[in-house]
């Protein structure tokens, strides 16, 4: 089973979605900002990360990057979902991108596809 990292520091976001994709039959799990992200991938096999673009600590665009230099996990799928600051993101670092408020049905078909389920 596929587990998938939520980061958004809004709560009600990060449980909805999370609720979705576990009736979906991914296994999630969640960090409230890029920091807590880069500590949960450190510890836990992750095949996909959502993220938020602004968060405190490190936003979207930030936790991105270092996925990609820090921890080295190029492979790593990233979907951004965001408001309006989409626009700002490299889309380089990213898979999907996702403008709030997103229909959970296309965000659940595009996990699937970037994981191949």
């Amino acid at each position: 089973m596929n587990t998938i990292l939520i980061v958004d520091d809004e709560y009600l976001i990060a449980d909805i979605l999370g609720f979705a994709l576990e009736d979906a039959g991914f296994l999630v799990e969640k960090a409230s900002n890029g920091r807590k992200a880069l500590e949960a991938l450190q510890e836990k096999r992750v095949e996909l990360v959502i993220t938020d673009y602004m968060m405190p600590v490190l936003d979207g665009g930030e936790l991105a990057r270092a996925i990609r230099d820090e921890l080295g996990l190029n492979d790593l799928p990233v979907i951004l979902m965001s408001g309006a600051q989409a626009s700002k993101a490299d889309p380089r670092l990213f898979a999907a991108v996702f403008d709030k408020p997103f229909d959970m049905d296309k965000m659940i078909a595009k996990v699937r596809e970037l994981l191949g389920t």
